[in-house]
């Protein structure tokens, strides 16, 4: 090996050895205990050691060998480790993969063993020679099936999420396809491999950036095994092939390139390393190899299973990071023919399909990209599926807008039938590898559309469904204010009365002007519980002594009926706005069900913790029936004129702050309202009743 080639192996070698050893410690600092995180930290640091050894002992030191063994094995460690994160449904299929990864774990092992062996024998020995060549046979299948591994688990990476790990793989495959070519030819031409050996050094010293820019994206995702064994296969025979062409080329170079043979060897393996590495990775060859595959190999085009499992779980994605359900929708019809864009129009109100979300459109969507319903009334009936490509080219007629036919960036209309109604259509971008629609297309294509618009339809439903939600909140809140707003005039109308006898009373006055700011008060009450943005929301439950509360209630209803108040006070935890509101409910409710010269009754007290509150009036009560089916039921009542709500709206009060409302009526006796309420604890007891003192 000349100086230079030696300088240039040495010193790349060292330059690898301090790259990978910084992104090594540099994942050790982040302190991540993912199993992820710490099998590539280990696999960098192994490669950083290896390539340090062979920067100052030489590649033909047995250490040399052992060590590239060591970071074989760390790699495809971390690349099993990585394949783990897949479904464990999938057991099977993870336990096939699994042995291939144990197969090559012992070709590593052998090929160590035999280093060890060959180095141990005299060097011009037939055993010896022969042990070599075992070795580098050993050497080259570990690189195969390394290549393969790499690929398997590229291929396993949902599409979606291939971005994270294609750096790390793309430089795996680079650093084991140079170790292919390496010992390909160092078996046919081993005074030939100098060049090789030396270059590795900067080769790995390039690949160092690569995997830290991968290190920047998240290893983790789910991973969903390949479908059919059948790539995996076809990449191993193509493999293979690869080696023959090139060991025939390095043959045919020896014999006609003559003493430049071994400029030509180096030229010819980085010419096609580079080929492989810009060319394998890029869609359109990707899906140039599923077509021709799919074309040639199956009797179908689709994997139905694979590509229905595939569109339920891209609808159905759940999570909050999620994207919203049309952007799914166009994504998951896309997958299907390999479309790169998707773009979905939704039936609007003045009857045309208008544009609704978009998955990598590679414009932005405009108002003019809309479907007039009168043009496609054909779709309510057939749902066929428009080859807009094929009408560009004048092999298909449809009545479709110019703009559509105009836009290179569409290629299929799929329809979106919901029991035979259209109500929407997706417009598909031209995949990869531009191709005619066939019937199996279409077949699969009309199966996702209706199944899209069902996930649409019960979207819209939900919505519709939220929409009259809230509005019938509105109409419960607004039935309760107009019910309350009843009440008040009752109070007012009442007071109106009274003031053509007694407005020259003053003690009359005074109460009137009391009674007038209550009612403002409670008028402003109902205009905020009545905002859309006020829920009527009870306070939280606080100390309150029923005892203030029941004269407030009492004294304004005093000129309507006689009512007595018996009792103890107790304090109960309550929100005493809701309170008030309860006692006004029930109270009036006693006042209407009796005659006016029977008085209504207010019974305070305490009870197995609870704090009670009882409403009794002389009137016409209710069957068990009635109390058990009508009483609490909204919009129900027995009153000329009423609402139905007020014991309803109680009820419901009363349940919110923790406490209920019991009932005991008899025909022709009269009716018992009790409610019941937590009692606050003696401490606050205390302080609430000094206070009121």
């Amino acid at each position: 090996m000349s100086a230079l080639l030696q300088f240039i192996g040495d010193w790349g070698h060292a330059l690898a050895a301090v790259l990978f050893a910084a992104l090594g410690i540099f994942i050790l600092r982040r302190r991540d205990d993912a199993a992820e995180p710490r099998m590539l930290a280990s696999a960098l640091l192994l490669t950083s050691c290896w390539a340090l050894y062979v920067s100052f002992g030489g590649v033909d030191k047995p250490l040399s060998g052992i060590g590239e063994s060591v970071r074989n094995a760390a790699w495809l460690m971390l690349l099993f480790v990585m394949l783990r994160r897949g479904p464990a449904s999938r057991g099977g299929a993870l336990v096939a993969v699994g042995l291939v990864y144990l197969a090559v774990a012992g070709l590593i092992f052998l090929q160590t063993s035999t280093d060890l062996t060959w180095r141990q024998l005299p060097v011009r020995s037939d055993l010896h020679q022969m042990l070599v060549a075992v070795s580098l046979v050993l050497r080259m299948m570990t690189a195969i099936g390394c290549l393969l591994l790499v690929h398997h688990l590229y291929t396993a990476w949902p599409s979606r999420d291939r971005g994270r790990v294609s750096l790390l793989l793309g430089a795996l495959a680079a650093m084991w396809t140079y170790d292919l070519n390496l010992y390909v030819i160092g078996y046919f031409a081993m005074d030939r491999v100098n060049e090789l050996y030396a270059l590795r050094g900067p080769l790995m010293a390039l690949l160092a950036p690569v995997i830290a820019i991968g290190m920047r994206k998240e290893m983790a995702g789910r991973l969903q095994l390949s479908r059919t064994i059948a790539f995996q296969s076809l990449s191993l025979v193509a493999v293979g092939l690869y080696v023959v062409v090139l060991t025939a080329a390095a043959v045919l170079i020896e014999m006609i390139a003559g003493p430049y043979a071994r400029v030509v060897e180096i030229g010819a393996v980085f010419f096609v390393a580079v080929t492989a590495f810009v060319l394998l990775p890029s869609p359109q060859m990707r899906a140039l190899w599923k077509v021709q595959v799919a074309k040639h190999f199956f009797q179908h085009r689709y994997d139905y299973r694979t590509e229905w499992m595939r569109f339920g779980e891209t609808i159905g994605r759940p999570g909050e990071n999620a994207p919203p359900l049309g952007e799914r929708v166009a994504k998951a019809v896309a997958d299907i023919t390999d479309s790169p864009a998707a773009l979905l129009l939704l039936r609007t109100d003045d009857g045309r399909l208008a544009f609704e979300a978009q998955w990598n459109w590679p414009q932005e969507p405009i108002a003019s990209m809309s479907l007039p319903l009168d043009q496609l009334e054909s779709w309510e009936g057939s749902g066929w599926i428009v080859d807009v490509g094929r009408i560009r080219d004048g092999d298909a007629t449809f009545d479709l807008p110019l703009w559509l036919i105009e836009d290179a960036h569409v290629w299929a209309l799929v329809p979106l039938l919901h029991y035979g109604r259209l109500i929407g259509a997706i417009l598909l971008a031209p995949p990869p590898i531009d191709r005619r629609l066939d019937w199996e297309d279409f077949d699969m294509l009309r199966a996702a559309g209706r199944q899209a618009a069902t996930h649409i339809s019960e979207a819209q439903g939900q919505q519709a469904l939220d929409d009259a939600q809230r509005f019938d909140e509105f109409n419960r809140r607004f039935a309760f204010i107009a019910h309350d707003i009843k009440n008040l005039v009752s109070q007012l109308s009442l007071l109106s009365r009274n003031a053509e006898r007694h407005a020259d009373n003053p003690d009359f006055r005074a109460d009137m002007l009391l009674t007038l700011k209550e009612s403002v008060g409670k008028m402003n009450d109902m205009l905020a519980r009545l905002s859309q943005h006020n829920k009527g929301r009870p306070e939280e439950p606080r100390p309150v002594a029923l005892g203030p509360l029941v004269e407030q209630v009492v004294r304004s209803r005093a000129r309507q009926r006689a009512i007595t108040v018996s009792g103890d006070v107790p304090v109960a935890l309550a929100d005493p706005a809701r309170v008030e509101q309860i006692l006004v409910h029930l109270l009036q409710n006693a006042i209407d069900a009796s005659d006016a010269d029977r008085p209504v009754e207010l019974h305070l007290g305490s009870a197995h913790g609870q704090a009670t509150l009882a409403v009794v009036d002389q009137g016409c009560g209710m069957t068990a029936e009635f109390i058990r089916r009508d009483l609490f039921k909204p919009f129900s009542s027995s009153k000329a004129g009423g609402f139905g709500l007020g014991a309803f709206e109680a009820r419901s009060l009363a349940e919110a702050m923790g406490g209920r409302i019991d009932v005991e009526s008899k025909p022709g006796v009269g009716s018992r309202f009790t409610l019941r309420l937590p009692l606050a604890p003696a401490p606050a007891c205390d302080d609430v009743q000094g206070k009121a003192a």
